[in-house]
């Protein structure tokens, strides 16, 4: 799997797809749906990595030969035993083909740190969405789609349906689990990032960069400590790491140097008044300091309206 795109530049996201079975074009095909690496603060083998969407299909006649290969939910397969079933499935190029989003840590966290805020489960449901849209510009004759659900099954399977209305879609819970085609799908997705984190490059010149990130999860105590010890107290952590996380967030704030805006209100212990303040002829309001917005725009205090 050539991750090239996402060594140069891993501050956002890559796409990468296998050639479209020419079978695929003609016949109607299954397709399924799952990710990998949706729980971690930070991306670590062999647990989680950076989040990876990924679809895998074939045509309906062929499912049994898809069967046939064994595929299973990644989670039960050695990191041995997933290359081994991608490589398989790539031999098996004529008839099933693959697609997969790779999203990076930064991405994820500027998304829901940012002013309009875009959380996990929306991020989730457009990644999703749009690679089965790929899968159809792509010309795959999509028949039916399996997802393994992000949230609420029958919301989700609900807002696909409507998206997608000339297919019939499944969205459950466990789908790696149930489905061979989202079971394969789920290899494709562990398997990219794997070796995404494995490959990382880290684009801060960290000093004794320890490479044992513990399982990634927020409340394993070996991830908490590599946290602690690369946390920098002026710019926080590597890009690496999902600082959107809670467990991050606690961390920044315990380690870290607190930040004071040059807008912030000085001299006034009791915080912001209430917005009626400036339209008050209060002694609270004379003393105290218009906010910089309406100093540099010249607005004074309304006494009479």
């Amino acid at each position: 799997m050539d991750l090239s795109e996402l060594e140069r530049d891993n501050t956002g996201r890559c796409r990468l797809s296998s050639p479209v079975p020419p079978v695929c074009l003609k016949e109607p095909c299954v397709l399924g749906v799952d990710e990998a690496g949706r729980g971690p603060v930070l991306g670590a083998p062999p647990g989680p990595g950076p989040m990876v969407y990924a679809i895998c299909y074939c045509p309906l006649s062929r499912l049994e030969d898809l069967e046939a290969l064994k595929v299973a939910d990644s989670k039960t397969l050695s990191e041995s035993e997933r290359d081994r079933l991608f490589a398989k499935m790539e031999e098996d190029g004529d008839f099933v083909g693959w697609a997969l989003d790779v999203l990076s840590p930064n991405l994820i966290s500027t998304s829901m740190l940012g002013r309009v805020k875009y959380n996990l489960n929306a991020l989730s449901h457009d990644t999703a969405t749009g690679l089965v849209q790929f899968a159809l510009d792509q010309g795959v004759n999509v028949a039916q789609v399996f997802v393994d659900t992000v949230g609420l099954p029958e919301t989700y399977q609900e807002r696909l349906q409507q998206r997608f209305p000339g297919i019939e879609v499944t969205v459950k819970a466990k789908a790696d689990a149930l489905y061979p085609v989202v079971s394969a799908a789920s290899i494709c997705a562990k398997v990219a990032r794997d070796q995404a984190v494995k490959n990382w490059k880290f684009v801060e010149k960290l000093q004794d960069l320890d490479t044992d990130y513990g399982s990634g999860y927020p409340n394993d105590p070996k991830t908490k400590a590599w946290l602690r010890k690369h946390v920098d107290p002026v710019f926080g952590f590597p890009q690496f790491v999902r600082f959107s996380w809670r467990t991050a967030q606690s961390i920044l704030e315990s380690e870290a140097e607190d930040v004071k805006w040059e807008d912030s209100e000085t001299g006034d212990p009791k915080g912001p008044g209430k917005i009626k303040s400036y339209f008050s002829e209060s002694p609270q309001t004379c003393l105290r300091l218009p906010h910089r917005y309406f100093q540099e725009r010249g607005l004074e205090s309304a006494t009479v309206l």
